[in-house]
């Protein structure tokens, strides 16, 4: 019996996320955290709502989950974010010791695989490319808006 909990799925869930911060004209970031098949945390973008540089979906995701759990280790958590974590989110994700993180797109720009993959917790395991397609063309299309 296939499992409808998998990477794709959950991803999905992030791409929802995301939709959500392109509705209110953030870059359209989403992430959840998940930790046995249940989302415990959800976020997405909201660095021009909140004048926050440090607002991406991925803080987002994890101050929930942390405030989910009451710690702030997610050592049993994956986290799936639909563009690659920039090197502050990596920052962030190594001190929350993340078991998994898994993206969408890569940020060829940003990306902290790209600059310093050495950035996350040696102890996580970090996997992209999971709904690449989707997660990319959102940004394309957003960013397609803005010309």
């Amino acid at each position: 019996m296939l499992n409808p909990f998998d990477d794709s799925y959950f991803m999905r869930q992030a791409l929802l996320e995301a939709e959500k911060a392109m509705l209110e004209g953030e870059v359209p970031v989403g992430a959840v955290v998940v930790a046995g098949n249940q989302i415990i945390g959800r976020g997405y973008n909201l660095t021009e709502k909140l004048h926050d540089v440090t607002a991406h979906a991925e803080i987002q995701a994890i101050t929930a989950a942390a405030n989910y759990l009451g710690a702030k280790y997610l050592k049993d958590c994956s986290l799936y974010v639909t563009l690659e974590p920039c090197p502050m989110c990596a920052g962030a994700l190594y001190w929350s010791q993340l078991g998994k993180i898994i993206f969408g797109a890569p940020d060829l720009k940003r990306g902290a695989m790209r600059h310093n993959p050495s950035l996350f917790h040696p102890s996580t395991t970090v996997i992209g490319g999971i709904e690449e397609a989707a997660c990319a063309k959102l940004m394309r299309t957003f960013f397609e808006d803005k010309r």
